[in-house]
């Protein structure tokens, strides 16, 4: 008898512990992202077993725009962002504090190519400066165009007397400036790539905002990053831990692991025969960061202050988290 009841006491306690298990995997958690290269981390974490190892299951939630990702964050529709532009977290969180907060951000310039002006194959264009009197279109939601405008800006070059800009899904990018409707663009990777492999552009200048906003090529723009709604952080605080741990052994791989490049066109519609070469952000999370960095991510969004973009001071302290 006593040997039974140990074979049925062993029995209940596995049946116990898988059913906890499975009560753990059931955390959901909803993430809207971006089509763009810097939402790789999501897709290795999510394709690598990342979030499952942390017993999470992730919801893919498609949006065309950082607009649409932060009312989605304000309606509690997500609870996460993959590749949030910080212009726009910085706005939110300066108009409703505690809306949301990044745990990694990702660093681009002439390096770490993301943001670029592009202009058609045949273009005789060879500077920013080139750019006047010309149609150009720019990557969508008010931080992408507001930015390709103070980038123009800076050389000399103003709106309506110089040129023209109008905001475009970046699914359509590549259509409209191969039918000629516009001449040059703002864009970001992996679109800009697709378009030069074709044939249909040529990269006139990659990391403008270090360049000609930040004030030194070499400094890094965290214009987008991964983020958490504060809904989640504050009401489900060890799903938000083991969603940044699933995160950072993302954030790693993108960084270090080349075959994690196989995701590019698995999951981003890269073109396989680019996904070798394609330039990718420099993926950080908010507990790697340096002074130096920090320093940086503050000029950028005061620059966003000035431009309109973030509608007040805000000290990016109050909106990131080391996790």
């Amino acid at each position: 008898m006593k040997l039974r009841h140990l074979i049925n006491l062993l029995a209940t306690t596995a049946l116990a512990a898988t059913f906890c298990a499975q009560a753990v995997a059931d955390d959901k958690v909803k993430v809207g992202v971006f089509a763009s290269s810097s939402a790789l981390p999501y897709f290795i974490a999510l394709e690598r077993g990342y979030f499952k190892e942390v017993g999470i299951s992730v919801e893919t939630v498609p949006l065309a725009s950082a607009p649409l990702i932060v009312q989605s964050l304000v309606s509690g529709d997500i609870d996460a962002a993959s590749n949030l532009v910080t212009l726009e977290g910085a706005n939110i969180n300066q108009r409703r504090p505690n809306t949301l907060t990044y745990i990694s951000l990702n660093g681009q310039n002439a390096q770490y190519i993301t943001e670029q002006f592009v202009v058609k194959a045949d273009s005789s264009a060879k500077t920013l400066k080139d750019l006047k009197g010309l149609k150009l279109m720019s990557a969508p939601g008010p931080a992408n165009i507001g930015t390709a405008r103070a980038v123009l800006k800076t050389i000399g070059l103003e709106e309506g007397r110089d040129y023209t800009i109008q905001e475009q899904q970046m699914g359509v990018h590549l259509g409209a400036l191969q039918a000629g409707t516009f001449d040059a663009g703002y864009t970001l990777e992996p679109i800009a790539s697709t378009m030069i492999k074709q044939g249909v552009a040529r990269r006139l200048e990659a990391g403008v905002i270090s360049t000609y906003l930040l004030g030194r090529t070499s400094a890094q723009a965290f214009a987008a990053g991964g983020a958490l709604s504060n809904k989640l952080l504050t009401e489900r605080p060890d799903v938000a831990a083991r969603f940044a741990k699933a995160w950072a052994k993302a954030v790693k791989d993108a960084n270090v692991d080349p075959t994690a490049r196989d995701y590019l066109a698995r999951d981003m519609n890269v073109p396989a025969t680019l996904t070798a070469t394609v330039p990718l952000a420099n993926f950080v999370m908010v507990k790697s960061l340096s002074t130096t960095d920090q320093a940086d991510f503050q000029k950028f969004v005061d620059i966003g202050v000035g431009m309109g973009v973030v509608k007040g001071s805000v000290d990016v302290k109050t909106f990131i988290k080391a996790m």
